[in-house]
């Protein structure tokens, strides 16, 4: 078991920075990012489970201020984890959102001390079902509870108390992300000066649950799957591979797709029942990969958790008089929750009597786009954030 984090080990100083590299995308970025872990007592989760004890992965870049002031804490997506930014050592690929933060980006960290933890049933440091079960002494697997947006938020309203900070300057996400930010806007409005969702919305309706329930109906079908209990031999990879195929259709458009793929087929090449398409391939690829850093388990409990997630109708109650500032930003050709979805969150907000900003890009990346888009996101965030400063 991880030690409890200090948490004076690394609040005044600047983490991810200071390193050189001879590559440029690495000499943009803030260097060599290092998770910590934090370790809490217990997790009541609101199907009545406990979880103890619960670990959460977390990295931190920039300098928290004296008077704690200037943290944001971001949210990530559903198969994102605690690297949001810089590089781990001896790794290639940057965090997941490196576009969007770092010195003079959208999330600057020359100005704020910016948060990411890796969500409880995550399989990338914090608490799931690939954990340790401390009364079995084996990994959870489906005796791991039930758990929901709002645990995924509580747990990290406990590491936002032990790194001492009374009141987040905002919470940012995209997709899943952006369903824990309207999780924290409904949970403690009190805690947050802003919000930021991003191609988010406030419930999955029957055809986005569809999609989510053939992914989680593939790998149950993976005889390696074993009803969870795959962690001493193979694992469900197959059946992982078809969901993570399914879920990567959803967040391109057509024209992204067309862009990467085309559906041409070389005349020369007899029929076959296998991949032989260039998208049939890229799919497959798309689906290998994320067998290497993805648990099934983790797959079947976090979609479960997406799909139960609902706050209609209730956003607007939490919201009143918390004199919240919030921006939405949603993507032209996001069909997985396509621009409607957005601006129902602004309608929940105004409503409340809040200040809602809503921006539409026009991107050609479809869901994706969050993660991919960021001039036009970088620079609404980043004047978004210096007036909520100035108020």
């Amino acid at each position: 078991m991880r030690n409890r984090i200090d948490k004076s080990d690394h609040l005044h100083k600047r983490t991810g920075t200071g390193t050189q590299h001879a590559d440029p995308k690495k000499a943009e970025s803030l260097g060599i990012a290092e998770t910590r872990y934090f370790i809490f007592h217990e997790l009541v989760t609101l199907s009545g489970g406990n979880l103890s004890p619960v670990t959460l992965a977390y990295e931190t870049y920039g300098i928290l201020n004296s008077d704690r002031s200037n943290a944001i804490l971001i949210l990530h997506a559903f198969s994102g984890d605690a690297h949001a930014a810089g590089f781990h050592e001896g790794v290639e690929k940057p965090g997941w959102w490196d576009i969007l933060i770092g010195p003079g980006k959208g999330f600057d960290t020359d100005k704020y001390f910016v948060i990411c933890s890796n969500v409880i049933g995550g399989c990338k440091g914090s608490t799931g079902p690939s954990s340790i079960n401390p009364e079995t002494g084996k990994p959870y697997g489906l005796k791991f509870p039930m758990i929901t947006i709002d645990d995924m938020v509580n747990a990290q309203r406990h590491l936002i108390d032990h790194l001492g900070i009374d009141k987040l300057l905002a919470v940012a996400g995209g997709s899943m992300g952006g369903m824990q930010v309207l999780q924290w806007m409904a949970s403690y409005p009190e805690r947050i000066r802003s919000a930021i969702p991003i191609a988010a919305t406030v419930r999955h309706t029957p055809q986005q649950i569809a999609f989510n329930e053939v992914g989680r109906q593939a790998i149950m079908a993976d005889p390696n799957w074993k009803s969870g209990d795959y962690y001493d031999g193979p694992t469900p990879a197959a059946g992982l591979a078809v969901a993570r195929m399914v879920g990567h259709i959803t967040y391109m458009s057509e024209r992204s797709l067309e862009e990467k793929t085309t559906a041409r087929r070389d005349p020369a090449s007899p029929f076959k029942p296998t991949a032989v398409l260039e998208v049939e391939q890229y799919l497959s690829y798309q689906g290998n990969k994320f067998v290497e850093r993805f648990d099934a388990n983790s797959y079947l409990f976090i979609s479960k958790a997406m799909d139960h997630f609902d706050l209609s109708g209730k956003l607007t109650n939490a919201l009143r008089r918390s004199g919240m500032k919030a921006l939405v930003i949603a993507f032209k050709t996001d069909w997985l929750y396509p621009p409607e979805h957005s601006k129902e969150i602004v309608r929940a907000c105004k409503m409340a009597g809040g200040n809602a900003t809503y921006c539409e890009i026009d991107s050609p990346h479809g869901h994706d786009s969050f993660l991919l888009e960021s001039e036009q996101q970088g620079h609404l965030i980043r004047h978004f954030l210096e007036k909520v400063v100035k108020e």
